[in-house]
């Protein structure tokens, strides 16, 4: 099923294309046990530029590897995007000594291409921490359709203590802010102290706030998700309801 959206709806200089998108067939929902989702997704055959990818992000999209793509289901509305307004963003107690914990940490921005010692802690971190999920078992092809994509906006940053390669994550520098894609880091039981996933948002924000952008998009929220339940942790948190971004959550009907 197809559907269209002039550009001019969207805030950005992508302005000058009329969009095309595909809606998916509905599929068991891989957050909330029960449900049935559908997918609305932007059509592959149009260009992903910077400035598309930044208009739709704006409005709730999301990126996996070469889509753009929004939950569109008939029955239930969850899904809510979220984002962190980089200047007001202040870390809490924990959040301080999560820093300090980490401090020797070092970043290295790579492109977003394929890399075997990534894909490597990858496949580690699937097999340990996702083994119910859709990404299970990992593989070499999904990783490279999932997590790179050659634009020079988007990238890949490995975080090391020392030699050892300890968390990647795939991100986007856009022009309303940085869209965190996806995280995986070492299992390893040693490292679970070190909160990994939520250091690399701290690091996100810092990342952001010295370029300039104002927000970092941590993707979809769902209230009922336990997995969801640590985005909350980055106050204060603007969530997307229709088309306007607001700092409480949307009362769903």
């Amino acid at each position: 099923m197809s559907d269209s959206l002039v550009a001019s709806d969207t805030p950005s200089s992508a302005n000058r294309y009329a969009l095309r998108f595909y809606l998916s067939t509905e599929h068991e929902c891989g957050y909330l046990n029960g449900q049935q989702s559908t997918s609305l997704f932007l059509d592959p055959a149009l260009p992903m530029d910077r400035e598309i990818h930044g208009a739709l992000l704006v409005l709730g999209f999301r990126r996996s590897g070469q889509h753009l793509y929004t939950p569109h289901c008939r029955k239930c509305q969850a899904c809510i995007s979220v984002r962190v307004p980089v200047e007001d963003f202040t870390p809490d107690r924990t959040q301080r000594r999560l820093m300090r914990r980490n401090r020797e940490l070092t970043a290295h921005e790579r492109p977003a291409r394929f890399n075997a010692e990534h894909y490597a802690l990858y496949e580690r971190y699937i097999r340990a921490r996702h083994a119910d999920g859709a990404m299970y078992p990992p593989s070499r092809n999904q990783y490279c359709s999932f997590l790179t994509l050659e634009h020079d906006w988007a990238r890949l940053v490995e975080f090391r203590h020392g030699g050892q390669l300890v968390a990647v994550a795939a991100m986007d520098q856009l022009e309303h802010g940085l869209s965190a894609v996806y995280t995986f880091f070492d299992p390893d039981p040693s490292w679970q102290r070190h909160s990994l996933g939520s250091w690399v948002i701290l690091w996100q924000i810092e990342h952001a706030r010295t370029r300039g952008l104002p927000h970092v998009y941590l993707g979809y929220w769902i209230q009922q998700s336990r997995k969801m339940r640590y985005k909350q942790n980055f106050q204060p948190l603007e969530y997307l309801h229709g088309r306007h971004w607001q700092r409480s959550i949307p009362i769903q009907t």
